[in-house]
Parts: structure tokens; sequence; C-alpha cells
């Protein structure tokens, strides 16, 4: 069995989408100052890194991080490989290339390699997912989609139409991935984000780890 830790390590260096707050991990309590333990203090938001997003992050009133089914986020997924030419993952793209019935989808694309790059920071020209292909998507009967950087919506857009096709119908979203290393392909997914009550319930970091059959 080949186990892949696809969650993406955080640390001060670890770019975060444009406005959201930054990643600060300093000493609360530290051995060598004579204290009893080394406890580390972390300020970030709930999208760094390895992230789901629940209905709440873009739906007033929508359900929050801690309702999530775990249905959704366990079982059986799919990593489709995007070509690096191409920009966009589309409907033509999706209908093509993801197996039928799948019901969670997670999309490889040169998203990934940036999360070799940390000294350039956020890159602006990652894949996305276009809304039709998201509709597509959720036609289809997908419970979780994810995407290998840190938004399955287009850059600076200002209506996250792929966001609301996904949350507005209940469809996990999983940003954040690292799948440099995972061939295409049929695994298990495991994938737990924090189990966060308080806060608007908008999403929570998630260790995710892919493995396979045998």
């Amino acid at each position: 069995m080949q186990v892949y830790d696809v969650s993406v390590p955080l640390s001060a260096n670890t770019p975060t989408y444009p406005g959201d707050p930054g990643i600060q991990i300093k000493p609360s309590l530290l051995l060598a100052n004579g204290d009893h333990a080394n406890v580390s203090l972390i300020n970030f938001g709930l999208h760094s890194g390895t992230h789901v997003d629940a209905p709440a992050h873009f739906i007033e009133g929508g359900a929050k991080v801690g309702s999530m089914p775990l249905d959704s986020l366990l079982g059986e997924a799919e990593v489709v490989e995007v070509a690096p030419h191409l920009d966009v993952i589309d409907k033509k793209f999706v209908v093509a290339n993801c197996v039928s019935g799948s019901q969670r989808v997670l999309f490889k694309t040169r998203n990934s390699v940036y999360w070799g790059d940390t000294e350039r920071g956020f890159h602006e020209d990652y894949v996305y997912i276009d809304p039709n292909a998201a509709h597509w998507l959720v036609e289809s009967g997908v419970k979780l989609v994810g995407i290998d950087y840190l938004s399955v919506e287009k850059f600076n857009s200002d209506s996250f139409p792929t966001h609301l096709a996904f949350l507005s119908k209940g469809v996990v979203i999983v940003e954040g991935l690292d799948l440099r290393a995972v061939p295409a392909g049929q695994y298990e997914l495991l994938c737990l984000p924090l189990k966060i009550a308080g806060g608007s319930g908008d999403g929570a970091p998630a260790r995710v780890i892919l493995r396979t059959s045998s």
C-alpha cells in the first residue's frame, strides 16, 4: 500500500491568498527559557494551506464546517491530471476526463509545482475550475472536489460562481492540495478538517491523505 500525504506544510513562508491573514508561528513557552514544556502559538486564516470550504464560506446561513458529512470526506477518490498548458478546467475537460460515477475528484495541475516555489509568494496564474464544469460535476453526483492551489475560483473573481455552484449543493471543496508526487488514478481519500465550533464556520485546515488499495 502506497500512502501519500498531500497536505501543504504550514509556516511563515507558506503562500496565502491575497487579503487573507498571513501565517505566524511563535513560541509561547520554551524549555530553553526554563518553562516546563515547549508550547507554540499559531495565528492564521482558516483558508491557509490545505483546507476545506464549508457552505458558510460564501452563503449566509449556510452549513458550517462542523456539520460536514464524514461520508463525503472519506472514501474512493479519483486524481485527474490536467496538462500543464491548460489554464482552466472547463466542462469539455471534465466530460472527457472524469470517470463517470466518481464521487470525489481531485485535480492535479501545474499548480502543484508552485508549492516548491514559496519565495515568489502567491501565484496569480493558477489553474481554476470553470463554473460550467462545476455545474456538470454537481449534476454527475460528485460529493467532493479538490484542487492543488488556494482556490477553485478564477483569481480576482467578484461573484464566486464556481464556489457557489459547489457549496449551494453541499459539495465539499478541498483547496491547497500538493499532488506533485501522486500519479493520476484511483485512491482512498482521508480528509479530516479540524472540528472548529467557533467563528462563522466558513472552513478549516485539514490533513489530507491518499492511499492505494494495494
